[in-house]
């Protein structure tokens, strides 16, 4: 007969995976695979943070669920199901199956009681998850079939009613990115590019970006691998700046007037030498690879600069 623990216990883990992933993925920069997942260990045993077959893990030791899943989706691929951000800047994840009484949802339902946190595994390669904690739910639309989450600091945010709500909103939705889908999308953009700078190949992490081809407040800006490069941090920041340009044709371009600059070794051999040469690193799946249109837009306000 299995013993569910105290409320301080189940605490306890939450708190301990909570501190051991932020541990293990570079205080949350870098994914996991599923077997690096499973090496939490609890009371010296191991303790499974994610179901390997289902959405949603409660161990039979809690009142509810611990952490969530969102399956990997690869270019063109629909996810079974899809969880979206709401017009509020808040993120919805569905339910399990129709059933509101499903145990899983149950699980979900408790947790929100609760108010506990949780982790959110998404999916960014075959058997590999970028952790996101904590995450809270603070919501539930049945008509829907989903519960709104939020992430930490934001859970107790409530609508005000008045002219401050549109401000609001726009926080919400910025801290969302911030928290969520802008780590998501470094994950996914760093596994296509094996953890590598596209334009030099530098391959340590913690000095490589996830850089959007087109900023992600334009209308084509959104966070998919085909907007993404893997870009070292002062690769990213010449591109940004519009020092370096990359033609459609994945060929790198300096600025003509750096060419023409005389400055230290670091822009002799860092920058100016890349001039006119393919990129170093691509995706090896084409469908990863960065989208033509998007590059022919940042392309020609590169020319223009």
């Amino acid at each position: 007969m299995t013993v569910t623990w105290s409320p301080q216990q189940q605490d306890d883990l939450r708190a301990a995976a909570i501190a051991w992933l932020s541990a293990r993925t570079n205080d949350g920069l870098d994914a996991l695979t599923s077997e690096q997942i499973n090496e939490f260990t609890w009371g010296r045993e191991r303790f499974r943070l994610m179901d390997a077959q289902r959405g949603i893990r409660k161990p039979r030791q809690f009142t509810s669920a611990l952490s969530i899943r969102t399956t990997f989706r690869p270019a063109g691929a629909e996810r079974p199901y899809e969880d979206d951000l709401g017009v509020d800047g808040l993120v919805r994840y569905k339910w399990r199956g129709d059933d509101p009484a499903h145990p899983e949802n149950r699980s979900l339902r408790q947790a929100m009681h609760e108010r506990v946190p949780l982790i959110w595994f998404w999916g960014v390669g075959v058997a590999l998850y970028k952790p996101v904690f904590p995450v809270y739910l603070i919501a539930e639309e049945q008509r829907e079939q989903q519960f709104v989450v939020a992430t930490d600091g934001l859970q107790h945010l409530e609508s005000t009613g008045s002219r401050v709500e549109e401000v609001m909103r726009r926080y919400l939705r910025q801290e969302t990115y911030r928290r969520l889908h802008q780590p998501v999308f470094r994950s996914i953009v760093m596994r296509a590019y094996e953890a590598s700078c596209a334009v030099c190949q530098l391959r340590h992490s913690v000095l490589l970006d996830a850089a959007h081809i087109v900023e992600d407040r334009h209308e084509r800006g959104v966070a998919s691998v085909r907007n993404g490069l893997a870009l070292c941090k002062i690769h990213h920041a010449a591109y940004d700046a519009g020092i370096l340009g990359l033609t459609p044709d994945l060929r790198v371009e300096v600025r003509a007037d750096i060419l023409d600059e005389i400055d230290g070794p670091l822009l002799e051999h860092g920058i100016k030498r890349l001039h006119d040469t393919p990129l170093m690193v691509v995706p090896r799946s084409r469908r990863e690879r960065p989208d033509p249109e998007l590059l022919e837009i940042h392309y020609e306000r590169f020319r223009a600069s």
